[in-house]
């Protein structure tokens, strides 16, 4: 079939490209060159008339046509030579026709013309006339030989181009009957030695998909046929196979999700427990407190007079530890509540949750003479307004905190597209406080590490492990920029929403708080 069809194409481009060919000479060369020879001869006939005009009425402007007509006639007898380059005996007839014109304008007009003057009119030689009359029919002769010659090249032309078309019709059909002869011939084989033994494949193959796979398939007919059957028996034995292994898994996977289900219940008995813990911690652990700290007020209030240096500093570590003790217990609750309770999802804006911050903040601001600057406009995310809120107040709160002696804090706090997660933001907090070493770049965001002291900055430790916390809890991460050395600096991502719109030039527009 594919030698059938290669030869097909030969055949067909053959006498495609002949039929072109025939047609490409018709209609590009004879039939234009036929256009040019009457333009060659009324390029000689406007010569006859200006010139005969001329030697009537003596008037220059009668001289025009015959000066244009030889221009005309050069110009159609080049494009001629073109056009009938590979015709020797049309171009026979082209130079006769320029022979015999030259010659009459040689004989009879180039002398008449040279004869009259201009403005003096007179009378012309009647034999004179008659003889470039007798000259011109010659040429006439000649352009009418030349006329009929490209009028039979052009018969011939459509008769050879008919007779091409015909020719090629004729094989075009011919192959087109053999190529569906072939093509019968070929479905019949197909169907007696590939569809029925596929049929039967097909049929063995949907009673073992109907579940009956026990039934054991087998192959006839051609070699590929044949070994496709074995390959769907061998299908067959490891589905069996894995049916066997599947129901055993089955059975364990039953008795997992049984397991599970206990532990999803024990998880839950677990998490009711945690919230009544929560709720002692947050009620009855703090009450005891105190009364602990009330009392030793009350005692030193009372009694303070009978007590040395010494009892009143005992019981000022007391109430001191009393207080430490609820706000390590305060924190700690927060910081188990995270993502647990509470998990507002909903659209918050930035702005408003920074805006929130720094009035819970303003005492601070105040008192340390401090100037914030931030962005000007920043987006809204979906979160929880009071976690975002205590994301920010932890970092611009620790950013007052560690600051350097006789120096106000500048902070600052900035906002942009991440430019390795296309649909998160990062948010910078910058300070120009004491800094953090690279060293303990990771240790401070675990939960209650110090790098400095009590008596030297205040807390618990759980600040940063807050906010990390919160970051996470809203797909992202926070981290400090080792490479800034002038304070610190803190970085966070946070996810958007794909229809979020993020502001442009939120580093540049700011304004300052101070």
């Amino acid at each position: 079939m594919a030698l059938l069809v290669l030869l097909g194409t030969v055949v067909g481009t053959n006498l495609l490209d002949r039929t072109a060919d025939v047609s490409d000479r018709l209609l590009q060369r004879v039939q234009p060159a036929q256009t040019e020879a009457y333009r060659l001869q009324a390029a000689l006939v406007d010569q006859e008339s200006g010139i005969r005009g001329y030697a009537i009425t003596a008037d220059e402007q009668f001289l025009l046509p015959y000066t244009e007509g030889k221009r005309d006639e050069a110009a159609a007898a080049a494009r001629l030579r073109t056009l009938l380059g590979d015709r020797p005996e049309l171009l026979a007839d082209l130079r006769a026709v320029e022979r015999q014109a030259a010659a009459w304008r040689r004989g009879y007009a180039e002398p008449l013309a040279a004869s009259v003057r201009p403005g003096e009119p007179r009378r012309i030689d009647p034999r004179a006339a008659e003889r470039g009359k007798q000259q011109f029919d010659e040429v006439r002769a000649r352009l009418a030989e030349q006329s009929a010659r490209l009028a039979e090249t052009v018969r011939d032309g459509r008769d050879l181009l008919a007779h091409e078309r015909t020719v090629r019709d004729s094989v075009l059909v011919g192959m087109v009957v053999v190529f569906l002869l072939t093509g019968v011939a070929l479905a019949v084989l197909v169907r007696l030695l590939v569809t029925r033994p596929l049929e039967a494949l097909r049929t063995a193959s949907r009673r073992v998909a109907g579940g009956e796979f026990s039934y054991v398939i087998t192959g006839g007919g051609p070699v590929d046929v044949t070994a496709l059957a074995g390959d769907v028996e061998g299908m067959r034995r490891r589905i069996v196979t894995e049916l066997d292994a599947s129901r055993q898994q089955q059975q364990m996977l039953t008795r997992q999700a049984a397991d599970l289900n206990a532990q999803a219940v024990e998880l839950r008995r677990s998490n009711v427990e945690l919230e009544q813990f929560a709720y002692v911690a947050s009620h009855d652990l703090q009450e005891p407190l105190r009364k602990v700290a009330s009392f030793c007020q009350l005692l030193e209030k009372r009694y303070g007079d009978a007590l040395d240096e010494r009892g009143r500093q005992y019981i000022d570590f007391a109430v001191d530890g009393a207080k430490r003790m609820q706000v390590l217990i305060n924190d700690l609750l927060t910081f188990s509540r995270v993502g647990r309770l509470n998990d507002a999802r909903v659209p918050v804006s930035l702005d408003q949750a920074l805006d929130k911050a720094l009035a819970n903040l303003a005492g601070a601001v105040e008192d340390t003479g401090a100037r914030i600057d931030r962005p000007e406009r920043m987006p809204e995310i979906v979160g929880d307004p009071t976690l975002l809120t205590m994301l920010w107040q932890n970092l611009v709160g620790n950013a007052l905190k560690f600051r350097r002696p006789e120096t106000a804090p500048h902070v600052t706090v900035t906002c942009d597209l991440d430019p390795e997660e296309a649909d998160s933001l990062r948010l910078t907090v910058t300070d120009n406080g004491i800094g953090i070493p690279e060293e303990f770049a990771e240790k401070v965001f675990v939960i209650f590490q110090r790098l400095h002291s009590r008596d030297a900055y205040g807390g618990t430790g759980i600040g940063l492990a807050l906010c990390k916390k919160i970051a996470e809890h809203h797909g992202g991460r926070i981290w400090i920029d080792t490479a800034y050395t002038g304070g610190t600096r803190f970085c966070l991502t946070l996810r958007v929403t794909a229809d979020t719109p993020v502001p442009a030039g939120t580093r540049t527009e700011e304004k300052a708080l101070t």
